[in-house]
């Protein structure tokens, strides 16, 4: 989903992006063919870079964006006389890259260090939340929301596309035992829950609480709510980016130490990892967020400041750089 973001803004600025992408279970290929992208498909049961390889050889690109937890410069290298340029997206800093720009949107304590010796020595780094590849949809939202005091009436619930964990429906317990007034609550989950019929019987039993699925629309749920309950990746850096206070469960190893990170900088509240996370400590965080007004507005107020003043420009320092040269095709 990030990419498909990163596609759409190179693409409104004129360049002809292609997906190539392996057909696994869960694939997104239909999805991003319907955004009006071509996509290149690998085989299932592939395992190498050959087939990759050949794809990349025929059609030449300027450039070849990889975002991939797996590859690495063994893969990357035999990939460079087929394309312009490389860029990598990472997160891990846990593997050398053979590339020329990298982007790390996360936030963390040794940030400037993280990638030393991983990358060339001419590698161009884009690190930080203010380089987050966020939907011009945010950037809409955030020029026209709210001013929150902290006061907590509206909570929005959205743990990603599929919440393998089931975070969504522990929060819904959580709710149906709450006794707090005055609380209108909405429940986003994808089309790609498993449980979604599920979730939306369970909602219909929850006064004030309202089911939907597979929105266009997230930044306007995470404007109009006043306190969230969500995961990492890349909704930390929505959130934040409109100032929306958030308690945090990690449901992936690779979200631990920006969670941790975010949490430092009193930008959110982490509840921990999702098999610790209770119902009872759900309902617990409902009444401090509802009884600490000052609190929450001061996390709202520090998840803005950690997106930096750059983040509330739509043009993009990374998207000009990868567009700084050559044909713009990628």
């Amino acid at each position: 989903m990030r990419c498909l973001t990163l596609a759409e803004s190179l693409a409104e600025r004129g360049a002809n992006v292609s997906f190539l992408c392996r057909e696994l279970p869960g694939n997104l290929c239909d999805h991003i063919e319907a955004r009006g992208f071509r996509t290149l498909r690998l085989a299932p049961d592939g395992n190498d870079a050959s087939e990759a390889e050949a794809i990349l050889q025929k059609e030449r690109p300027n450039l070849l964006i990889v975002d991939h937890y797996d590859l690495d410069t063994a893969w990357e290298s035999p990939m460079r006389p087929h394309v312009g340029r490389i860029m990598v997206i990472d997160d891990l800093a846990n593997r050398r890259h053979d590339c020329d720009l990298l982007l790390d949107q996360n936030y963390y304590a040794d940030l400037d260090s993280r990638y030393r010796g991983l990358v060339p020595e001419t590698c161009r780094l884009f690190l930080g939340p203010r380089h987050a590849l966020l939907r011009r949809e945010f950037f809409a939202a955030r020029s026209s929301m709210k001013e929150r005091d902290g006061t907590v009436t509206r909570v929005l619930v959205f743990f990603g596309g599929s919440d393998s964990t089931n975070e969504t429906g522990k929060v819904l317990d959580a709710l149906a035992r709450f006794r707090g007034k005055n609380l209108s609550v909405d429940v986003v989950v994808g089309a790609s829950n498993p449980r979604r019929e599920e979730l939306r019987k369970q909602c219909a039993a929850i006064p004030g609480v309202a089911f939907h699925c597979q929105v266009q629309n997230m930044a306007r749920f995470m404007a109009e709510a006043d306190f969230a309950f969500g995961a990492g990746g890349t909704a930390t850096w929505e959130r934040c980016f409109l100032g929306l206070p958030t308690a945090a469960i990690v449901l992936a190893q690779n979200q631990l130490e920006v969670i941790r990170a975010v949490e430092r900088a009193g930008a959110l509240r982490n509840l921990g990892w999702h098999d610790d996370v209770t119902v009872d400590r759900i309902v617990a965080e409902l009444e401090w967020a509802m009884s600490n007004p000052g609190a929450v507005r001061e996390m709202g107020i520090r998840a803005l400041a950690l997106m930096g003043s750059g983040a509330a420009r739509e043009e993009s320092p990374l998207v000009r750089a990868l567009l700084g040269e050559g044909d713009g095709s990628c």
